[in-house]
């Protein structure tokens, strides 16, 4: 029986809607994924395998071939694992037809079927409020984050069995709380700076309250970086942004949310050597990734003996400082990623 769950993979700082097709073919048992997967992907059928066995279920004897859609869609994420082992759950008989019906499904497995940390909870989130699903479910460990978004249910989840288990009505997950972003306290500034020289001193106040560029001209060794570093406090509202929760979630969220408040975190700061690249700088690649200007969104990018930098590192600056953003164009396609920065300079004068 054909079994159908939908999934979510994060391109660039958006997320598109993934389609999951399981369905049986002709061929010894096993596994096969189709379109466009990535070896991440790829080695899903090794974990979701080893998973289902050792949750006691008997994984079916059969050639099952998993359909990802769209095709055009590159997917290169392990948080495909559960939705393809509850598909596969769904095609097998052990969980009604109808058991993912509205939801989409979000979670990288390990050997013995707990869920872990999976990159890019809050774009997802977000696309599932805008497609309209009911439910999202995702790892425990980011449910915290992913409720920031809106009139949309998050299930967390800790493991594959538990999921099955409220699936069957014997043991209901809790839906995680709404965790409304107003409501969270303002981080006080990251840094305490003292002992800087006068051009540091004059800089920071100013550059700091507005968010404006500012360069400091100062002797060696008086703590321009320092004050560079006091960047001011982080405005919850940003974290809802899509932009902004891209950021968080799949730039930087190698590591789960340490808070019950996924924005309970220091703005961030951004000093790049002065070899880097305008690529480094700016972004790049065959599938574009970010650079420091998009890692510095919604806070600082400190450039250390600005007249050490390249040309080109400087010159790419010129249009994401301001138009707020940074498009990259490679054959694959064309990506945008945010560059709303307060951009500090140091050098020593000569």
């Amino acid at each position: 029986m054909l079994a159908r769950v939908y999934s979510c993979a994060v391109i660039g700082l958006d997320g598109v809607v993934v389609e999951m097709e399981v369905d049986t073919t002709q061929g010894m048992p096993g596994m096969t994924i189709v379109r466009l997967p990535d070896a991440p992907v790829q080695e899903s059928r090794e974990r979701v395998q080893a998973a289902v066995r050792n949750a006691g279920v008997p994984f079916p004897r059969r050639r099952l071939v998993v359909n990802l859609v769209p095709a055009s869609v590159r997917k290169e994420s392990p948080s495909y694992d559960l939705p393809i082992a509850l598909g596969v759950l769904i095609y097998a008989g052990m969980l009604p037809p109808q058991a993912a019906e509205g939801w989409l499904v979000v979670g990288e497995l390990s050997l013995d079927g707990s869920v872990r940390h999976t990159c890019g909870g809050l774009p997802m989130a977000a696309t599932a409020q805008s497609a309209g699903f009911e439910s999202l479910v995702v790892p425990q460990v980011d449910a915290a984050e992913a409720a920031l978004i809106p009139d949309l249910q998050v299930l967390p989840v800790a493991s594959m069995v538990g999921l099955c288990r409220h699936l069957t009505g014997r043991e209901p997950i809790t839906p995680q709380p709404s965790t409304k972003a107003e409501d969270a306290p303002l981080m006080v500034p990251g840094r305490f700076t003292r002992g800087q020289g006068p051009g540091a001193r004059q800089a920071r106040p100013g550059g700091g309250r507005g968010r404006r560029s500012q360069r400091t001209d100062d002797r060696p060794a008086e703590g321009g970086q320092d004050a560079a570093g006091a960047r001011p406090a982080r405005h919850p509202a940003e974290d809802v942004d899509r932009r902004g929760a891209g950021r968080d979630a799949h730039l930087l969220g190698r590591q789960p949310a340490a808070s019950v408040h996924a924005h309970d975190q220091p703005r961030p700061f951004r000093s790049p050597h002065y070899t880097i690249s305008h690529a480094g700088q700016v972004g790049g690649g065959n599938w574009p990734h970010p650079g420091e200007i998009s890692l510095a969104h919604h806070g600082v990018l400190f450039l250390d003996e600005l007249p050490e930098f390249g040309m080109r590192a400087l010159e790419v600056l010129r249009q994401p400082l301001e138009d707020k953003v940074v498009t990259i164009s490679r054959a694959q396609g064309s990506l945008t990623f945010p560059a709303s920065i307060q951009m500090a300079a140091a050098m020593n004068p000569c």
